[in-house]
């Protein structure tokens, strides 16, 4: 996808922790709630990647930080990097943390989960989700530093983002707008902390029938709202930059109120 890229070089400032609501809501999964004030220490020697680690099974990567290196090592805004993950249809990847540079993030090839990973500067994404009707579960954890997207959703089925943290970012989630395969997609973000700067938490194409559901949003530091919450677009399978359809809740597309969205 080749949406344009701003750059987002804001500093954070000093945040108080945040207590979100314990339990994924659309994932029936509970995990400890992600604070963006209060970062996990890694464990142990970080580990340059060089090649792409894969994934069957689960793998727990014990709080130890991974960073690109080599091929995967150039800290760029290309698309088609490699992942510094792939995981299988059915892995599970949890307790990780990637360092910089981070290259694609995880790649999952079908249905996944992700437990508990941090992203402390975001490359190209944070997370590319791909299949046909999978379900990816993102629970806990958070990132920070994307300058354009955190979550890639090109896939197909349903994707559900729980008891995350983001911050200093441009979307926390977008359905491909020009993929050259398009499906209808699902998501569900819930008990979520969204720090900014940033531009929006989920982008969706109603034109292929995508849906946003919002709940328990925690938005801190944007006291003139301007992230907005559910962008709507116009997609397409050509490669074109997709154009906007409007934003806000409708209940058909944008699935959120004012009551599913606090602001700090």
């Amino acid at each position: 996808m080749a949406e344009q890229r701003t750059r987002h070089r804001a500093l954070a400032g000093a945040l108080g922790a945040i207590a979100l609501t314990a339990g994924a809501i659309t994932t029936g999964l509970t995990l400890p709630t992600a604070s963006a004030a209060t970062w996990p220490t890694p464990s142990g020697s970080p580990q340059a990647v060089t090649k792409t680690i894969p994934v069957s099974g689960s793998m727990d990567g014990g709080m130890k930080r991974y960073y690109g290196s080599g091929d995967l090592g150039t800290g760029g805004q290309d698309e088609d990097q490699d992942p510094l993950f792939e995981l299988a249809d059915g892995a599970t990847l949890k307790n990780v943390i990637l360092g910089a540079p981070a290259a694609d993030g995880v790649h999952c090839k079908g249905s996944c989960t992700i437990q508990n990973v941090w992203w402390e500067d975001v490359g190209e994404d944070a997370a590319t989700f791909r299949g046909t009707g999978k379900t990816y579960n993102v629970i806990g954890g958070g990132a920070r530093k994307a300058s354009d997207k955190v979550f890639q959703f090109n896939g197909g089925g349903t994707l559900n983002i729980s008891n995350f943290a983001v911050q200093d970012f441009g979307k926390l989630v977008r359905s491909c707008g020009n993929c050259s395969s398009q499906y209808k997609r699902t998501i569900n973000v819930s008990n979520t902390e969204v720090t900014a700067p940033g531009k929006a938490i989920g982008g969706i194409n109603t034109n292929y029938g995508d849906s946003l559901t919002l709940r328990g949003i925690t938005v801190i530091g944007d006291s003139s709202k301007k992230i907005v919450p559910c962008q709507k677009y116009i997609g397409n399978n050509t490669g074109k930059e997709p154009t906007e359809n409007g934003s806000g809740p409708d209940g058909t597309y944008c699935k959120y109120s004012s009551s599913d969205i606090t602001y700090r």
